[in-house]
Formats: C-alpha cells, structure tokens, sequence
C-alpha cells in the first residue's frame, strides 16, 4: 500500500491540495492551524490579530528570551484586545473550515491527528461535514496490511499541566500522554505528532531549541518494535531519521515549508 505521511501543515492549504495525489491513503500527523507563522511574519492568526510586528517579537523571545519573557509579553499584547479567546476561536474556525474541505475533498482515505497547535475540541463539527475523513487520535487502525497505532499533541515535562491559554494549543500532561501510548499495545507502524525523545530528532537547528518530546515514544519502540515511527513536530531537526533497534524513525517533514508528503509504501 502506498501511503502519504504530512504534519505541520500550518496552514498551507495550496500545497495540502495536492498532498493525496498518487496515494492509496493520506496520513496527517497534525498542526493544521498557522497560530505563529515564523517564516512569513504577516501570516498567522497572531498576525491577523496583533499585526507582524507581534509576530518578529514573538519569535525573538521564544528564540533569545529569559525565562518568562515570552509569557510576559503574550499577556501584555492580548491585555488591550477585547474578548481576545473569542477572536482567537473565530480565527481557528475559519482556518479549519478551508483546512477540512481540503482534506473531505480527496478520493481516498485520510487519517489524522491534532498536533500542539490545533484545538481538538472543535474537531467534531469539522468531521460532521466531511464524514469520510477519521480522527484517529488514541487508536489503532489496520491500513492494508499493517497495525497502524496513532497518538496526537505533544506532553509537557513530567510535573507540568497544562494551563488555560487564549489559544488552547494541545498540550498534554506527561500522565495522560504516556497512557495514551501505553493503551495502543504492539503495532507495526507508529504515528505521533512529537519524536521519541532522542537529542537528535528534538533538536531544531534554526530554532535552535530541543523541542518537546516523549519518553513514552521511546520505550514503546524499544519494547513493541514497530516497523516504522512516523512523526513531525521539529521543523528542522539535526537529524529527519534514525534507527532505533529495528525501528526506522522518521521526521516526515515541515510541510507549511517544504510543500511535499513523505511518501511510505507497506
């Protein structure tokens, strides 16, 4: 079976369009929505919202700022919106209403997941109208041949849990993120939005950051051994795959930059 693999779409519906052609399924592995859009500053809802300038700003912080700068600043920008949660939800919606008549729009089967910047709870009226799309998020799937096991977001560090934010990104507890990797048993192909936690796929070269990823990840390819661990995530990683015993790890790629699906044939 010939298999499309895209995550962090980031709003790049033009190239997400094309992304089935040629393929038997389309898996997407999550962040549909371009909440900061640090390659073009006046894209993005806090563009749209806040202007660019709050864009460069927000990007120089999370890249260069002490600790607690870049919450300080976010909460000083959204002090003189009115009502900003609603205007953020309002700008998701719209986002999601062109993202899933893209993804309801193919002719064969798609699969995804919510990555950290997408809000899940707003999903099921999205699939209400594009019933031939499946949200996967916590389950396994056979596709073709193979046990294909899927979990979505991203878990904080152990100890930390997720606070109540104006733009409810799918950040998950370490606890409920483990389970949740736990509960999908031995598959052949694992699917996640963040990497196992290996140095070398967490760490983005031009964020210049080791991005959040997951312990549970790693133990589960070191105990099930699935053919394949398929994730996104880090943007620009020092390292897109690795093996890990028998596994083969992938970072399937950037694609709100680069444009194009992995292509995976099982």
């Amino acid at each position: 079976m010939l298999v499309h693999v895209v995550s962090d779409i980031h709003g790049n519906a033009t190239d997400l369009a094309r992304a089935a052609e040629g393929a038997e399924g389309l898996l997407v592995l999550g962040d549909l929505l371009d909440f900061v859009d640090y390659d073009e500053p006046t894209q993005g809802i806090l563009a749209e919202l806040l202007g660019s300038d709050a864009t460069v700003e927000f990007a120089r912080l999370r890249a260069e700022g002490g600790p607690g700068a870049l919450r300080e600043y976010t909460r000083a920008l959204w002090a003189d919106v009115d009502d900003p949660a609603a205007q953020v939800e309002a700008a998701v919606r719209r986002r999601y209403e062109q993202m899933f008549a893209v993804l309801g729009s193919f002719d064969v089967p798609v699969w995804l997941i919510p990555g950290n910047v997408d809000v899940p709870e707003l999903w099921p009226e999205f699939l209400a109208k594009h019933p031939q799309l499946q949200a996967v998020d916590g389950e396994v799937v056979e596709i073709g041949d193979r046990r294909v096991g899927f979990v979505g977001g991203v878990p904080l560090p152990s100890g930390v849990e997720p606070r109540a934010r104006i733009f409810r990104s799918y950040m998950r507890g370490a606890a409920d993120y483990t389970a949740a990797v736990e509960a999908l048993g031995p598959v052949d192909v694992l699917c996640s939005h963040a990497p196992p936690a290996v140095a070398e796929l967490a760490y983005d070269v031009v964020a210049r950051t080791h991005e959040l990823t997951s312990p549970a990840l790693l133990e589960h390819v070191r105990a099930h051994r699935p053919r394949l661990a398929l994730f996104g995530h880090v943007h620009a990683p020092l390292t897109t795959r690795m093996r890990i015993g028998t596994t083969e790890c992938v970072n399937v790629g950037h694609f709100r930059r680069r444009g194009t699906a992995a292509v995976v044939r099982w």
